[in-house]
């Protein structure tokens, strides 16, 4: 007797193949949304005519962020925008290419990719994953940010979820405490398998001004997440925004 194949999934292997991401309303219903905003940052040298390439960004229509590297005179990095990872290699991979772009020099040791996500507690899933996130990196009064990429060790993977809460509380007090005083602001990203390190995730500290970005990252290194749970932090981009594209 031939086997019948059943192509309705089970409730295990549906939960398995579900890549939306999901929230829960106040009433405590799960919601969900298959929308996500990816970032990547990359880094070049040789810029000496800033006027130029924002030029040839307005005029392309690029959505995103120059930053001006604080470590290197003529360095920058481009942080663009898209829901699409396709526009990573159709338009922009199009666009560095032609001048001004491809006439700098690339710092591959800074490029960053990551995609906005949610941990399930979420009302508004649109404005955690797409516009609250889109609207920190284009606010004009965030003028400094540092970006980095960060691998957690095995050791948290081991952990109980409610260790693993109490230390992601930990770790996410500092920055909400900086947010409400209006020092400092984070954009998290994953990157599991997007990153030629492994590392899983990239993470965003904006400001208006570097000193406060600073502390965050010396307070954070206290806590337990980054103290105990870490294999690998860095490296840093430390940038002053040049130029962004209008907020929508």
């Amino acid at each position: 007797m031939k086997e019948r194949v059943d192509d309705r999934p089970d409730e295990e292997t549906s939960a398995e193949a579900d890549v939306a991401e999901h929230g829960r309303t106040a009433e405590g219903e799960e919601t969900s949304l298959d929308r996500r905003l990816f970032m990547q940052l990359q880094a070049f040298g040789g810029a000496t005519d800033m006027a130029r390439l924002v030029s040839a960004l307005e005029e392309a229509g690029v959505e995103g962020v120059v930053y001006e590297d604080v470590n290197d005179p003529t360095g920058i990095a481009l942080l663009a925008l898209s829901e699409t990872p396709d526009a990573f290699v159709t338009e922009l991979r199009g666009f560095l290419q032609s001048p001004p772009f491809s006439e700098l020099e690339p710092k591959p040791e800074y490029t960053m990719l990551g995609r906005t996500y949610a941990i399930g507690h979420e009302q508004d899933l649109g404005e955690t994953l797409v516009d609250r996130p889109r609207r920190r990196v284009l606010d004009r009064d965030l003028r400094w940010a540092i970006w980095y990429p960060l691998r957690r060790a095995g050791s948290f993977e081991q952990l109980s979820r409610k260790e693993q809460n109490a230390i992601l509380m930990e770790h996410s007090g500092v920055g909400m405490a900086f947010g409400r005083a209006g020092l400092g602001f984070d954009i998290r990203l994953a990157c599991h398998g997007l990153d030629k390190l492994d590392n899983d995730f990239v993470v965003g500290l904006l400001g208006p001004e570097l000193h406060p970005l600073s502390i965050i990252v010396q307070r954070m290194r206290r806590t337990r997440q980054t103290s105990l749970h870490l294999e690998r932090l860095g490296p840093f981009f430390v940038g002053r925004v040049a130029w962004q594209s209008p907020a929508a």
